[in-house]
């Protein structure tokens, strides 16, 4: 549980020595990120410069963190790597299988006896390999590692988009698939693209009404879901530095749904603040030996449009509340607006639920200040409207704020506070009346709001805003409710205004937790047995993919052209389907099954060349891979957005998949694909996406000439017997084609020869 100060101290040698040399290298003053990146390079390139969005670089994080639902994947990978131990400091963290129905207590004892096969595998295999285990109900992983393990200048990896958490305490933390963490864990070197740099410069000081969260709520709406990718966004400036270790968190959190790489935050007093209150004054003591090296060169955020790619600039002072959505976080809209785009767009106006929590809103601060919304309702008598929900973020913050009296405030509105765990913003949410499908709108503080996301009813629309204003627009039962200028009526027909919120940063008598639900390896886990049923259908013990038998892919077929959005959510749903994850077989009965057909534009129902039949995209793929037929997936822009769900990689590769093509890729989903051995190939002109039809087979031309930087040439010929000639980008290096053509990342880990 405990941090590794050791560690610390030598990752800030390091960084002093190798950011001085690098300045020199590049010959110009240096961003946090690059001061990061530079300081973490791999020892056999810790003396090169490198081309911004352009070169693959290998890198040594510090640490991996991995969720239960990943993790699953992740380790029985891992066990196939042939280590005793792994390399760096690794933590698993079971916040994903709990699902939120009754209450904490309740939902955690059923969590407990349906998924206690899995938590004893994720038990047993940490002891084995020297990694630490958060028990069910310790908290959500993000809030734990920033809690415990997160500190200023370091670089982690987690098996999880939103392990960019992290970077609220100024941590370059990357979200990555099962493999990437596989690498790292067994001591070999972690690859990226060296990232773009977006900077955001925060000016003036947020106050009323406006949150840490209406920053990336405005950022997204500026950048979109795909603004950001293959960069990393760096705040700064006075803004930044008068904001809370924790809202920054928010916004690096949330910095995923613009598909940045990670996002990250200067060193500063509000950390310094965090890091004491959490018990890591040697982390401060340490890190403000070198707290020159833990922000932007002076020159940098004096003059920032020289040395970022994109700027952005926002006025905190001015800036409004936002409410993101429907279906998608990038469409923001101003509280003030709000009440014509609802009208104008026929979304509904009636709130049935407010939801607060998960990895991005469950800190002490985001709970006393939503908690100060519902205390004012209470004294005024005024009775919420819709239903209420709190997900605290770990057993530390709901020990605390029981003892300060704040979950007793949330019950007095009759609010139901769930478990220490993800709940409703993964879809763990047995929501009731959700299988009616009707229309309805939820607001809550979570990160993703796509279709069926929370609660499986594709007509729920979900809008993202602040703990605060979920609070009042859940009292009020309005979306269009504004608090800055509405009044509500009391039990008594009194109007009443609401007061802005008001929350402390930190507790005022510090944190407390009885048990945090931590359980340390074995010192020694070479005794330790790891079982795995055969019988079992939640976990199932990997065989490895076949390597490539070097010639041309001909005869494929299209398994599916997916139209418009795509993401992880949509590849490999989420919801009931996560007690599968340890298990490729079952969990690939989900592959695509939310992917909209570009043919039919119908869902789960595509053509069986095989049959002349329409049937599920699984039962198609499993017909093509049983008659020894290939498949390839066509797919539209930023195709895999979302999650880092390895998953979505794991299961065409397993169901006979062998390439996808579509317009763009997300960035963990394209990586995903290659560290699997797949092709993960790019339209060189967009327009031929209109060119496929359905019934295509597939021809690859010259795949036996598969190098870097040089396109590969498809032919699809059509049910009337033309054809069409296709060229199909890719970013392989050449380490990542001896992925392909081993079959996996792993295959060559396992054979030694990574």
């Amino acid at each position: 549980m405990a941090f590794d100060i050791e560690m610390i101290k030598k990752v800030y040698e390091n960084m002093a020595s190798r950011v001085d040399k690098a300045r020199e290298i590049v010959g110009r003053p240096l961003s946090l990120t690059e001061k990061i990146l530079y300081s973490h390079l791999w020892d056999g390139v810790a003396n090169q410069a490198f081309s911004r969005g352009v070169d693959y670089v290998d890198f040594a994080p510090d640490r991996v963190a991995c969720q239960d639902a990943t993790a699953q994947m992740a380790l029985l990978q891992f066990m196939h790597a042939g280590k005793s131990k792994v390399a760096v400091p690794t933590t698993v963290h079971c916040d994903h299988l709990i699902q939120a129905k009754v209450g904490a207590k309740w939902d955690l004892a059923v969590a407990n006896t349906q998924s206690k096969e899995v938590f004893d595998f994720l038990s047993s295999v940490s002891n084995k390999y020297g990694i630490g285990f958060w028990k069910p109900g310790s908290g959500i992983i993000h809030q734990i590692v920033l809690e415990n393990y997160a500190f200023p200048g370091g670089m982690m990896i987690g098996t999880d988009s939103h392990t960019v958490n992290a970077g609220g305490l100024g941590m370059l933390a990357i979200g990555v698939g099962g493999a990437d963490a596989v690498d790292v864990m067994s001591g070999m070197s972690w690859e990226l693209k060296f990232p773009k740099l977006i900077g955001v410069k925060l000016t003036g000081k947020l106050n009323g009404w406006t949150a840490p969260k209406d920053v990336i709520l405005k950022v997204a709406d500026i950048l979109t879901v795909k603004g950001g990718t293959g960069a990393v966004v760096e705040y700064f400036g006075e803004g930044a530095i008068n904001m809370s270790c924790t809202g920054k968190g928010t916004i690096c959190n949330m910095g995923a749904e613009i598909g940045a790489t990670t996002s990250t935050f200067g060193y500063d007093d509000s950390m310094r603040r965090y890091l004491a209150a959490t018990g890591r004054q040697e982390v401060v003591d340490a890190a403000d030996k070198v707290a020159n090296y833990l922000t932007a060169d002076s020159e940098v955020y004096a003059n920032p449009e020289q040395y970022f790619d994109q700027l952005i600039e926002i006025n905190l002072s001015e800036l409004e509340p936002h409410i993101n959505g429907p279906f998608t976080p990038d469409r923001g809209t101003p509280v003030s607006k709000m009440k014509a785009e609802a009208e104008a767009n026929g979304w509904p106006l009636k709130v049935e639920w407010g939801l607060i929590g998960s990895c991005t809103n469950s800190s002490y601060e985001d709970m006393s200040r939503a908690a100060s919304i519902v205390e004012q309702a209470v004294a005024h008598g005024i009775k919420p409207v819709a239903e209420f929900g709190i997900n605290p973020g770990s057993e530390q913050i709901r020990f605390t704020i029981e003892r300060d009296g704040i979950i007793d405030t949330f019950e007095k509105m009759g609010t139901k506070v769930f478990t220490n765990a993800c709940g409703p913003c993964i879809g763990q949410w047995d929501r009731a009346g959700a299988e009616k499908g009707e229309k309805n709108t939820i607001v809550h503080s979570f990160n993703r709001n796509f279709s069926k996301r929370a609660d499986g009813n594709p007509n729920t629309h979900a809008f993202v805003t602040s703990p605060e204003m979920v609070a009042a627009l859940a009292i009020s039962g309005r979306l269009d409710f504004n608090p800055i200028t509405d009044t509500l009526l009391n039990d008594k027909g009194e109007a009443v205004k609401l007061n802005p919120p008001t929350g402390d940063e930190l507790p005022k008598r510090g944190f407390d937790v009885e048990d945090a639900g931590f359980q340390a390896p074995a010192a020694d886990g070479s005794g330790v047995q790891v079982a795995v049923s055969e019988t079992s259908d939640r976990l199932q013990l990997l065989a490895p993919f076949e390597a490539w038998d070097g010639k041309n892919i001909v005869g494929a077929k299209l398994l599916i052209k997916a139209f418009g959005k795509c993401t992880t959510d949509h590849i490999s749903m989420a919801g009931p389907w996560l007690r599968f994850r340890g298990h490729l077989d079952n969990i690939s009965n989900n592959m695509l099954i939310g992917a909209v057909n570009a043919f039919n534009q119908e869902v789960n129902k595509v053509k069986n060349e095989l049959t002349g039949a329409y049937d599920a995209v699984p039962a198609v793929a499993r017909a093509y891979k049983a008659a020894g037929v290939p498949s390839i997936v066509v797919g539209d822009h930023n195709y895999g957005e979302g999650s880092s769900r390895e998953h979505a990689a794991m299961e065409p590769r397993f169901l006979g998949v062998k390439a996808v093509l579509v317009k763009s890729f997300a960035r963990i989903h394209e990586t995903n694909l290659k560290k699997q051995g797949m092709l993960a190939l790019t339209f060189a002109n967009e327009a031929d996406y209109d060119k496929i039809q359905e019934g295509d087979t597939i021809n690859f031309m010259d795949l036996t000439e598969f190098a870097p930087a040089k396109p590969l040439t498809l032919e699809f010929v059509h049910a009337d017997g033309t054809k069409d000639t296709i060229l199909a980008n890719h970013t392989y290096n050449a380490g990542q084609i001896g992925w392909f053509v081993a079959g996996s990342a792993l295959n060559l880990i396992a054979a030694g020869k990574a």
